[in-house]
This record gives structure tokens, sequence and C-alpha cells, in this order.
């Protein structure tokens, strides 16, 4: 069956059948305008004020443990004078993602919400470890960590239409290990996002993956490890310390269990704030 359902989805990829996730239209407009060197930081704060709830949300980012300046925000305008416009484009696409984790059944809502919530976690430690390890931009790692199993999202959608598939959660997971990683990258590829995101989506899953500078994928690899410590899945019972992008990033296996306990706080927080 599982097979079968392969077989399926491949000929559904190369007839372009396969209904893949829109990225939802204030995203795409505040990744468009930020593009534009032109575009100043009160257009894209008007730009985002159009949508409360979500200018709510970057408000309380903007406020958070991450990001907290000197003084409180209370504006998206000041939110967004503050970030940069930059950081702004992808926190505004991390903030609005969930609306994508959407589902008609209750089987499908409950798997698409575990999906989101690792999504979260994985997002949240990728943050912070760029933020503390690394020269990257902590904004691009989190939304790395929340988008790096996207391409699972549609896997699970397709399954819906095979009933003798959609209740044995091992051939399931079985597809999407198989799967997820290419369809992801070209989900990223269609919503014209930088190679070094495309890369995370396709590449997070090679743990032997070495390359001459840290970069994403490193962050988003080690923060996906991390997520799975202490539970029986496959990613908990590997050797750690055989995997090159530790080294890279600059901390031993035993040294991001302790940071993980150290910000976990700050980790609930930032989790909390992108609906995890």
């Amino acid at each position: 069956m599982v097979d079968r359902f392969i077989a399926v989805v491949l000929e559904d990829l190369k007839s372009k059948a396969l209904k893949l996730p829109t990225l939802p239209e204030v995203a795409t407009k505040v990744r468009q305008a930020v593009e534009d060197e032109n575009t100043s930081t009160a257009q894209v704060a008007r730009m985002i004020a159009m949508d409360v709830a979500l200018s709510a949300r970057l408000i309380q980012v903007a406020n958070s443990a991450l990001y907290r300046g000197r003084t409180y925000i209370d504006s998206v305008q000041l939110a967004v004078t503050r970030l940069g416009n930059k950081t702004v484009r992808d926190l505004v696409t991390s903030l609005i993602m969930q609306q994508i984790f959407q589902a008609k059944t209750p089987r499908l809502r409950k798997r698409l919400q575990t999906l989101w919530l690792h999504g979260t976690n994985v997002a949240a430690i990728s943050g912070m470890l760029a933020r503390r390890y690394t020269s990257l931009s902590a904004d691009e790692a989190l939304l790395a960590g929340l988008l790096h199993d996207i391409g699972a999202l549609p896997l699970l959608v397709r399954v819906e239409d095979f009933p003798e598939l959609a209740n044995d959660e091992q051939a399931i997971d079985q597809v999407i290990e198989n799967m997820h990683t290419s369809i992801g990258k070209l989900i990223l590829e269609t919503w014209q996002f930088p190679a070094e995101l495309i890369a995370v989506a396709a590449e997070h899953e090679d743990l032997g993956r070495y390359s001459a500078t840290v970069d994403y994928v490193d962050v988003v690899m080690v923060a996906n490890l991390l997520s799975y410590a202490g539970t029986g899945h496959r990613h908990a019972q590997v050797d750690w310390g055989g995997v090159p992008a530790f080294g890279k990033i600059g901390i031993t296996p035993e040294e991001s269990l302790a940071l993980l306990e150290e910000t976990k706080t700050d980790l609930a927080d930032l989790k909390k704030l992108l609906g995890g």
C-alpha cells in the first residue's frame, strides 16, 4: 500500500496534480515589498496594520525576550522600526504560516496540529541556536525551523484519499520519511523562497551532511534532533556525536541539552507566540 501511494504521489508530481499549499497573501505582499529597496518601514507597517491579529502578534514578538529593547513597543510602526524590514519579512511569514495548516476532518486536523507544534518547537530552538552561536539571522533560522517539514503537509492531505492507508500511522510515517524533503523543496521553490531556506527543506534529514561553513541547514538539523530528545523517535537514537552540524555550530550534544534546559522558559514563550 505504501509503495502504491508513493507511486500515485510521484505521478501527481509529474502531472502537477499534487495540491501544494499556497503562501498567505499578506506574507507574499510583505515579502515582495521588502525585496524593493525603495520600500520604507512606514509602507511595510501600513501593510501589516491592515491585519489586526497579525499586528498584535508582531508587537508581542517585538517585546519578547528575543527582541526586547529598553522601551515597550505599542504600535506596528515602532515594531517595524525596531526590527527592520528584513526581520519583519521573516517574522510575518512565520506568524501567518499557521493559516495553511487547516483541515476539514478531525483526523487530518489532529495530524496537522502535531506537525505545526513540532515546527514551532524546532523554530524556537533554531532561532535560539542561530542567535547564540552563529552570525546567521535568528529570524531566518526561526522561519527555516518552522518550515523544515512543510513537505509533509500535502502528503497528509493526500493520504485522506486513501482510506486503507489513512489509519495506519506507521505507514504514513514511512511515506513522510521517504518524500517530505523533496516535496518541501518543491513548495519553497514554488514560493520563490531564498536558496538557503530551500536547502533546509531538502537537506535537514541528511545527518552526515558537511559544508564549508555553518548554515541554516546545520542549525535546523541540530534543532530538529534536540526536539526529539528523550523520546523514542529514531532521531533520539542516533549518535549525535557523529553529526557534523554540532561541531560546525560550535556546541556539543551534551552542551546543547543543557542549553535546552537553561532556555526552556524563553523557548516556551516563543513557541506560544508562534501559535504552538
